[in-house]
């Protein structure tokens, strides 16, 4: 494993190893700190040479799991396995019934307004959740290591030519990976691999690929987005670092009209947000009794008399399980801000 290292003005400089950043934090050279799950250091003077090799980010996409893996021509510096964003289209079907549901109530309501989407270019809500979430753990490498260059596997879908015009534009696929390409252009290089070229290639080095798709394995996901960035900057026949971090998006439950069902004595309960007496939910802060967590919701102090009449929940970092419902936001020192966990 190699250590991210930053310069003073935080722009990524090229990364070093454990033992050399060890050195500088105890000379007082560097400057150690947390980058979402990643131990990275700052250098505080000035380096004598900014020397930059060619890196490039492989970047598998894929409808459960995705892989990313930073690489050089000398080393492999990290591997990312990511859970992807899935649950937008229920909670866009949930919402949509609950709509329909109100409209057909007797009460009164304004009239439909026109469809003001017509003839623009558009994302469904799931497909631009998907792709959102690769364009941010793309730009969260970029802030650690110099990139130069995005390799992707481009997923191809069916599409019939010579009929109606929206055909061509109708696989949200297709639509998605283009307005990801776009964003990725803003940032550095792009150059993109068929499925079926990454097969031969891998092939070719003698890799396996494994059939688990949802396991936490170099060679369910990673394995690809490894010979996509050794295909960009080459220098390796095998991996020479199959380590990985796995990391979980937490899903925020936004502000409702109401749960599914009206409650009794048509008395609104409250549920969604995403602040909790204070805090960010997601955060991550130091408890005294359960150390580093994150932030989850908050209930109202049972205690009438209490000062601090809200009380926040903590989840754990490594398995999302919450730790406790009654924890003081006084109790609490707040860290960074934070949207996944990284699975132990």
């Amino acid at each position: 494993m190699f250590v991210p290292v930053v310069n003073s003005e935080n722009r990524p400089l090229m990364p070093t190893t454990p033992a050399r950043a060890k050195r500088w934090i105890k000379s007082g050279k560097a400057t150690p700190f947390w980058k979402k799950g990643v131990f990275c250091v700052r250098i505080n003077l000035e380096p004598l040479s900014q020397n930059y090799q060619p890196i490039a980010i492989g970047i598998d996409p894929g409808s459960k799991r995705e892989g990313f893996t930073v690489k050089s021509k000398s080393h492999t510096y990290l591997n990312v396995q990511t859970h992807a964003v899935d649950w937008v289209k229920d909670r866009v079907e949930v919402r949509r019934n609950m709509r329909r549901a109100r409209r057909f109530r007797n009460t009164p309501c304004r009239q439909n307004r026109t469809n003001r989407l017509v003839n623009k270019h558009r994302l469904p809500p799931s497909t631009k959740a998907r792709w959102q979430w690769k364009l941010r753990v793309a730009k969260w490498l970029t802030l650690m290591f110099p990139i130069s260059t995005f390799v992707v596997e481009d997923i191809k879908a069916r599409t019939w030519k010579n009929e109606r015009k929206w055909n061509e534009s109708f696989s949200s696929l297709e639509v998605g990976k283009q307005w990801f390409y776009l964003e990725l252009e803003k940032i550095a290089r792009v150059a993109t691999l068929t499925g079926n070229e990454t097969y031969e290639i891998r092939q070719g080095l003698g890799l396996f690929k494994s059939q688990q798709k949802l396991s936490n394995k170099f060679e369910a996901h990673c394995v690809d987005s490894w010979v996509l960035a050794n295909w960009c900057v080459g220098g390796h026949l095998k991996p020479d670092n199959t380590a990985l971090i796995e990391i979980i998006p937490l899903e925020f439950h936004r502000r409702q009209l109401h749960r599914l069902q009206h409650s009794p004595g048509h008395i609104r309960s409250r549920y969604g947000g995403t602040l909790s007496a204070g805090f960010k939910r997601g955060s991550i802060v130091k408890h005294p009794k359960y150390g580093f967590c994150y932030v989850g919701g908050w209930q109202e102090s049972p205690i009438k008399k209490d000062s601090n009449r809200k009380l926040i929940s903590l989840h754990s970092l490594g398995t999302g399980k919450r730790l406790c419902q009654n924890a003081r936001p006084a109790d609490c020192k707040f860290l960074s801000y934070n949207s996944w966990r990284i699975a132990n």
